[in-house]
This record gives structure tokens, C-alpha cells and sequence, in this order.
């Protein structure tokens, strides 16, 4: 009788544990989900090795690993994302890596232009002053605040989030800019965003929102040049992944007036240490990564992730295939 197809939920100890929703999509083909705690390459190693399937959120999957766990079939990540896995290491394996890139797209466009609001209109300060019964605080302490009319928006990154973003920000007459090499201008053009060079962006915009995966080429790509060349009045929005900004430039920006604030919602560090100085900053708005997070959003990215593994599980191509190089260890339809 041949080994029931096992499918690891694999993530850091506290992490999430599977919904019902991954559970009814792999026990459609007979799979059984396991979920398991690791901190380590070594525990996910011990605790998953005769995984034909992992689905992750966050914990890494590196080469080691992906050489260690011979029935492997594919691993597929919780949301966008997918920096946390070896893609290289994966296709040598002979591993899929699937992520679900239609995910969220409203809830992550709808913070980010929630932060940028309460950025704009210095709502945390406002709130603060509010509860301490400082109903005048307004009179000669907001300056410098300019309108939201009339404004620029700069988007690091034009993909869907970053061109909904677009849209409902020029519902407020805030006028769209955009930087991405990898964007058609045709794309950007059908949203009105007006594709310019990354100085000219920095230079131009009064906020910058930001919207690029992770990769070795936007490490940092908002580091103490970049931020030097963005107005003094301006402001710099983050909900995609924390690493894109260089913490460490970002807030001796902030301390020395560089720029006038940001809205977070990824840090380099997650959790991150209390000590941190964005975390005490009057104009810094900090949220727990949870852009993503609306019931349905939730819903249907557990769905997504357990129909992804058990169409691989069941012979069949994922929809959402990341390495399109790979050459699978079981043929697939």
C-alpha cells in the first residue's frame, strides 16, 4: 500500500496553525496535514522529512532543506511573497515553488492609503493630544501640514497593489507617479500613473508609497541616498516587505527632519524589539504587518494555498508557479 501523501504546515513556534480551509482542500485528495513548530533548518529537517508538500507563512526554506527532504514536491508560500525559500535551490531539487500572488490586493491598497491619510492629516499626534484633554493643540502646533488636493504620489513598484493604490488615491486629487523597470507603460498609462526615473520620484513626490517583493535588487532600495533626496515635507510609506527600507537610515531621517514621517507596516526586525526608535516617534505611524488582514482575505488565501498543494499532490500543474524552470520529480498534467 503506498504512503499517504503528507502535507507540512511549516512555521515558526507560535506561528499560525492551519485553518479548516487548507484542511478540506487536501483531504479532498486523501493528504494529511501536519503541523509543526520550527525555529531552525534542523527542526524543520527532523520534524518534516517525509513531507511530499509544505505550506509556509514564514519560516525558511533553504537549501539544505529543500536537499534534505527527498519526497518534496513543492512548497507553497502563505501570500506574495516568496523570499523566504531558495527558489535556486528549489529547481535544482526539482521542487515547485507556488506562492498566491491574487491575494489582498484591496485589503494591503486600502492600508496603505489608510496610512498615508492619517500620515497626511498627523492623525497619532491629533489622537495623542485629543486624550489628554489638549483641544487647542491644533492652533499653531501642525505646521507645516499641506493639502491632500493637489499632491504627488510617488509608487516604488507598479504592480496591481501599487496601481490600485494609484486609483484611490487620485479619487483624492492626488496626482500619480511611478518607478518599476519591469512595468509596460502602457499598464501604467491605463491607471494614469506616469512612469519617471527613481530620482526624479524621490525628488517629486510628497509621499512614497512602496510596493516591490523582496528580492537581492530592492534590498534597501530606500537607503540614507535615496532618502536625502526626498523632501523635506515628505513622507514615506511601507506595507510591503521591511527589509526594502534601510530601518537604520530611515530613522536617523526621521531624528534629523529629513523627511516629515512614514507609515509602517513592515520592519527589517519582526516583532520587533521594543527599544526601537520608530516605535516612540510622534510622526511615525507603526502597524503589526497586518496590511493583508481583512475574514475574507484570510479565508480565501487558505483555500488558495490548499487547492496549490493538492493540484501538485494530484498530478496537476499549480496555477501560481514561481520557478517556471523546474522540471517536477513526478510528471504533471
Amino acid at each position: 500500500m503506498a504512503n499517504k501523501l503528507k502535507v507540512y504546515r511549516v512555521d515558526g513556534k507560535g506561528g499560525r496553525l492551519p485553518g479548516a480551509e487548507e484542511t478540506v482542500e487536501i483531504s479532498k485528495i486523501g493528504a494529511e496535514l501536519i503541523s509543526v513548530d520550527s525555529d531552525s533548518e534542523d527542526e524543520t529537517i527532523a520534524r518534516a522529512k517525509d513531507a511530499d508538500a509544505i505550506i509556509t507563512s514564514g519560516a525558511k526554506i533553504s537549501r539544505r532543506v529543500l536537499e534534505s527532504l527527498p519526497r518534496l514536491q513543492v512548497v507553497v508560500r502563505y501570500g506574495v511573497g516568496y523570499d523566504t525559500i531558495d527558489v535556486d535551490a528549489a529547481t535544482d531539487n526539482h521542487v515547485l515553488v507556488v506562492n498566491i500572488p491574487d491575494y489582498s490586493f484591496e485589503e494591503v491598497s486600502n492600508h496603505a492609503m489608510a496610512l498615508l491619510l492619517a500620515c497626511a492629516r498627523k492623525l497619532s499626534v491629533l489622537s495623542n493630544e485629543a486624550r489628554r484633554g489638549n483641544w487647542a493643540y491644533a492652533a499653531g502646533n501642525l505646521a507645516p501640514m499641506g493639502p491632500i488636493l493637489g499632491q504627488t504620489l510617488g509608487l516604488v513598484g507598479c504592480g496591481n497593489i501599487g496601481r490600485m493604490v494609484a486609483k484611490k488615491a487620485q479619487s483624492f486629487g492626488i496626482r500619480a507617479i511611478g518607478y518599476d523597470p519591469y512595468v509596460d507603460g502602457r499598464i501604467a498609462a491605463e491607471t494614469a500613473v506616469d512612469l519617471v526615473g527613481f530620482d526624479e520620484l524621490l525628488k517629486t513626490s510628497d509621499f512614497i508609497s512602496v510596493h516591490t517583493p523582496l528580492t537581492k535588487e530592492t534590498y534597501h532600495i530606500i537607503a540614507e541616498k535615496e532618502l536625502r533626496i526626498m523632501k523635506s515635507t515628505a513622507y514615506i510609506i511601507n506595507t510591503s516587505r521591511g527589509p526594502v527600507v534601510d530601518e537604520a537610515a530611515l530613522i536617523r531621517a526621521l531624528h534629523e527632519d529629513w523627511i516629515a514621517g512614514a507609515g509602517i507596516d513592515v520592519l527589517e526586525k519582526e516583532p520587533p524589539d521594543p527599544s526601537n526608535p520608530l516605535l516612540k516617534m510622534d510622526n511615525v505611524i507603526v502597524t503589526p504587518h497586518a496590511a493583508y488582514y481583512s475574514d475574507e482575505s484570510v479565508i480565501r488565501l487558505r483555500q488558495s494555498v490548499g487547492r496549490e498543494a493538492a493540484r501538485v499532490l494530484s498530478g496537476r500543474w499549480p496555477k501560481n508557479l514561481v520557478n517556471k524552470g523546474v522540471l517536477p520529480k513526478m510528471p504533471l498534467t
